[in-house]
């Protein structure tokens, strides 16, 4: 086994040598220094069911053979000219990205991170409208840098202490925990409709887009009701103001669809993606129609943005979600997955919920006396998981939604394995 620093050693490394804004999860973090698919395997030989794939990136596997043989054929041939040199893969995947993109989606720009492909996306928006102001979701995510994390609605992100102005926020549709203290579908969308009266009241009247996440991850898994977003779009198309829908977290088969804006029948006038599409590999995009895309005229590049590794990583991964059937592998294994949370709260009434779409699955851990989120019981059973060999992650704006969003290859056996995992922790520890 090669000799291997250790977690307490990369610890102090990290204290002294990273920035303090950078946690970590666990109270006894382990070092990762493997990957095979579905599992990771640590410093000390020992193997972990992954369920959370690096925070929705590796949805086609750790180190998947198909896709890392194809990026080390490149890596060996081509690696970097930027993309104002001529390259096939950059223009083969756009144009394989307005195959697989909703409605009428076609012209691409590529970077490497979806904190850049956001920002170029209210970029491109305010282009096309003349507008700067723009509407978002409280508890949405889009992002560290300046705008991005303005657009960002969940305090703990927003860590600037100069705020942008000209950003306006709108509840988001969390109906466990309604913002506005209703029941769907009694509520006839109040939350889409405020978004109206956000527009009459607090902007100019021609905001150029609102931005949102078809399924808020950070915010805890948050699955808006069917309807929702067509109510919005209808609002937005009123006062020309534009639909940016980030699928970040969201995209390439994670929801059962290649996007998960696909569970809602509407489409974005633009479109962010990144994480998964490269597994791995740093790439992202903003993607949007002709029309509006034609209004970007002056110069703009990314240096590393498109460049041939990260893309073929793209064109293998849009192959291997195809040939292997990631998105039908998605919506079954996610069914299972949803089905035995359900058996468990029968049981556990500290689980207050269990939503999500295909396998983007959250379950938020309450006090069942008052429903009050409960985050240290969260931390303990994630604790206890990982000490027996699976991987899950955690979001939610108290922290208290654990979260399933695993490489999409996962098996039935796996998901029945961390189901009677959680079983074991839940029945020790309560």
């Amino acid at each position: 086994m090669p000799n291997y620093i250790g977690p307490e050693a990369i610890l102090e490394k990290k204290k002294k040598y990273i920035m303090p804004c950078l946690g970590h999860f666990y109270k006894e973090p382990r070092q990762m220094v493997r990957g095979e698919m579905q599992y990771l395997y640590d410093s000390e030989g020992r193997k972990y069911l992954d369920c959370f794939a690096g925070v929705s990136v590796m949805n086609c596997g750790h180190c998947n053979p198909e896709i890392t043989k194809k990026v080390c054929e490149q890596v060996t041939t081509l690696q970097h000219v930027c993309n104002i040199y001529l390259t096939e893969n950059f223009v083969n995947l756009a144009e394989r990205l307005a195959e697989v993109t909703p409605g009428s989606l076609q012209k691409s720009f590529f970077c490497s991170t979806g904190s850049e492909a956001n920002e170029g996306a209210a970029l491109l928006a305010s282009i096309y409208t003349g507008s700067s102001e723009f509407l978002a979701l409280r508890n949405g995510l889009h992002g560290r840098t300046k705008l991005g994390m303005n657009l960002t609605g969940i305090q703990m992100w927003r860590t600037d202490p100069n705020p942008v102005g000209g950003i306006h926020f709108a509840p988001n549709p969390y109906c466990y925990r309604c913002p506005l203290g209703k029941k769907h579908p009694e509520c006839d969308l109040a939350c889409a409709n405020m978004a109206e009266d956000i527009i009459k009241t607090a902007t100019s009247g021609h905001p150029a887009a609102l931005i949102a996440e078809p399924i808020q991850g950070n915010a805890g898994i948050v699955v808006p009701p069917k309807g929702y977003f067509k109510r919005l779009k209808e609002i937005l198309a009123k006062y020309n103001t534009l639909l940016i829908i980030d699928e970040v977290q969201t995209g390439f088969a994670r929801s059962g669809k290649m996007f998960a804006i696909e569970n809602f029948d509407v489409a974005p006038d633009i479109m962010t993606v990144a994480k998964a599409l490269g597994n791995g590999a740093p790439i992202s995009a903003f993607i949007s129609t002709a029309e509006i895309a034609d209004t970007y005229t002056k110069p703009g590049a990314s240096t590393l943005g498109g460049n041939p590794v990260s893309t073929t990583a793209g064109l293998a991964v849009l192959d291997y979600i195809k040939e292997h059937d990631l998105m039908g592998n998605a919506r079954a294994r996610g069914q299972q997955l949803r089905d035995g949370l359900g058996e468990l709260q029968k049981k556990y009434p500290v689980i207050g919920d269990i939503r999500g779409i295909g396998l983007m699955v959250g379950a938020e851990f309450i006090h069942p006396e008052d429903r009050g989120p409960n985050p240290e019981l969260l931390d303990t059973l994630l604790e206890t998981l990982k000490d027996r060999g699976f991987i899950i992650g955690k979001n939610g704006v108290a922290r208290n939604v654990m979260a399933f969003q695993p490489p999409l290859v996962i098996t039935e056996q796996n998901v029945n394995d961390v189901l009677n995992a959680l079983e074991l922790a839940l029945s020790e520890t309560l």
